[in-house]
């Protein structure tokens, strides 16, 4: 996924940004949380090299700051990292705005939901604006012709948001 904007953050960086909002940890501890079996990854997974990568990009735009550091496993030094107060709001402020795409629902949303569990933040009023959003969906698709294969798959998909943030 490439950036559009600047100011636009990727996936795998507001995955770091909510694996640091709660408390201070090292890149490494991210890093095991965003393998496909860790309780990020399995939503949204990344390298270690990625993960990195990414708390840079975050520590460069002033959303991550380092708070010191604690000796590592294999010897040398971790880095510990903190979300600042500008990426804890950053991180509140998109964890409240529904997904644009319903085809970004399965990895945005999804990871949406599981950061703001984690992190403690409420995000009924975001689910209920997502579920609007979802049903004027649903609404047009149903003005289409049904043997549009395309047509009807978007169709269905969207009946299948729907009934997911229902049962949320």
């Amino acid at each position: 996924m490439a950036r559009t904007r600047d100011d636009q953050l990727l996936l795998g960086e507001w995955a770091c940004l909510g694996a640091l909002y709660p408390a201070p940890t090292h890149g490494f501890a991210i890093a095991g949380r965003l393998k496909p079996d860790g309780d990020i990854g399995r939503v949204w997974s990344m390298s270690r090299a990625l993960t990195y990568r990414a708390l840079d990009q975050l520590t460069g735009r002033g959303l991550v700051q380092v708070v010191g550091e604690e000796p590592g496993i294999a010897g040398g030094n971790r880095t510990i990292l903190t979300a600042t107060r500008a990426g804890r709001a950053r991180l509140r402020q998109w964890l409240q705005t529904p997904v644009a795409h319903l085809r970004d629902v399965r990895s945005e949303l999804l990871l949406k939901i599981v950061l703001a569990e984690q992190c403690g933040v409420d995000i009924t009023s975001m689910l209920a604006d997502q579920r609007e959003r979802v049903a004027a969906q649903v609404a047009a698709f149903d003005q289409h012709e049904h043997d549009d294969v395309v047509m009807m798959w978007r169709r269905e998909s969207a009946r299948s948001v729907l009934h997911f943030l229902d049962a949320l």
